[in-house]
């Protein structure tokens, strides 16, 4: 071969590289625009970016333009494969985290940030400040799967002591009764009482703070042998799997736990608390479990206000809560005539719109520790 024709070959592996690079970066970005959109990612269990709006005034902040990574970023085809490539690329490389999940040889643990002692001083104050409707009020703080399974994570991994946060909090406590579900969740670490791959705790670790929350708030727990147990679902992947994509740990399995003879009390959901109410014939919505979303068998999914009407015998319960509580309060259905939910999250407004603490009779606050963490609105 002569040096003319070598180097017209040479120019064109070049530019047939060069062709490539790009078509692997331009094809999936055209995808990306042109491709229908969705509105929800099943898998992520979260709505996903709308395009922003353009104005000269978002560009000039850089708002536009994160506006557009984050929609890109969303949207991007293959972004699942992405995920779950760049899992196995950092198990290969031996690390135990990935995407701040910790992959650990029988479930996924979600890695928590040391708390904000600022955002815990406010937080204190604002649970304080509810004894001014002069109604007993308890605060229940969940640990999560960190702390709990805290000797099965990597050598040296960073992990704050919950239960010393725990401790700090209800030391800061005035008027304020502390509920210790810690103790109960630790002593029966070896029961299934949080899910493999997600972050919430399972009907069973739910029914032992119920327990512990019985002894402290005036009435007997009903015994965990009234129950019987439907397993509704052996095929749950929940939020630290939709994190990392690795299938290497075992799906969970959804219980609910129902008493025989009761009938299922009517509940009233507001996702919008200017509207009516949506009334559902009971507490669980059986749809979820065809869906990825299957823990919101309980209650459906995260609303501001969800209140139900037991037409049993007892008093009326205010809940402040996280999605932790949606598995525990079947349980406390037993005891009361009413109880209202409210997660303040959804709520840009005063809560007192929602519900009058002063028209309860008792008040409960109930969260896990990341949420606690992240502050909560009151």
């Amino acid at each position: 071969m002569t040096n003319k024709k070598a180097r017209r070959l040479t120019r064109a592996m070049t530019l047939a590289r060069v062709l490539v690079f790009f078509s692997m970066l331009i094809v999936p970005a055209l995808l990306t625009i042109f491709r229908p959109k969705e509105d929800f990612s099943e898998n992520q269990n979260r709505y996903l970016a709308k395009f922003p709006a353009f104005s000269a005034k978002k560009v000039y902040s850089g708002s536009f333009t994160d506006g557009v990574e984050k929609y890109l970023s969303d949207h991007f085809i293959g972004a699942d494969r992405f995920v779950k490539a760049r899992t196995y690329a950092e198990l290969i490389q031996q690390r135990k985290d990935v995407n701040d999940v910790y992959i650990l040889h029988d479930r996924l643990v979600e890695k928590i940030p040391a708390p904000d002692p600022t955002v815990t001083e406010k937080n204190i104050e604002k649970v304080n400040s509810l004894t001014e409707y002069g109604k007993p009020v308890f605060l229940m703080l969940a640990p999560t799967q960190a702390e709990i399974y805290s000797s099965e994570l990597p050598e040296n991994a960073p992990n704050p002591d919950q239960a010393a946060y725990i401790r700090e909090i209800m030391k800061g406590l005035h008027g304020i009764t502390p509920i210790d579900i810690y103790s109960v969740l630790h002593a029966n670490s070896s029961d299934y009482i949080y899910y493999r791959t997600d972050h919430h705790w399972t009907s069973k670790g739910a029914y032992l703070a119920y327990q512990a929350a019985a002894r402290i708030m005036g009435f007997e727990a009903v015994p965990l042998t009234s129950y019987d147990c439907f397993h509704a679902s052996d095929e749950f992947r929940g939020t630290f799997y939709s994190k990392t994509l690795y299938d290497g740990i075992e799906p969970d399995r959804i219980d609910i736990y129902s008493l025989s003879g009761r009938n299922e009390p009517a509940v009233y959901i507001w996702s919008d608390l200017s509207a009516e109410p949506e009334v559902h014939a009971g507490m669980y919505f059986y749809e979820y479990l065809d869906r990825k979303d299957k823990y919101s068998v309980f209650f459906g999914s995260n609303q501001p206000k969800v209140t139900i009407k037991t037409g049993r015998p007892g008093g009326r319960l205010l809940v402040f809560k996280d999605s932790y509580a949606h598995s525990m309060i079947p349980f406390f259905t037993e005891h009361y005539s009413e109880i209202t939910m409210l997660d303040t999250r959804y709520i840009q407004s005063d809560y007192k719109e929602a519900a009058d603490p002063a028209e309860y009779d008792q008040i409960l606050l109930m969260y896990n520790i990341s949420t606690f963490m992240d502050g909560i609105r009151l």
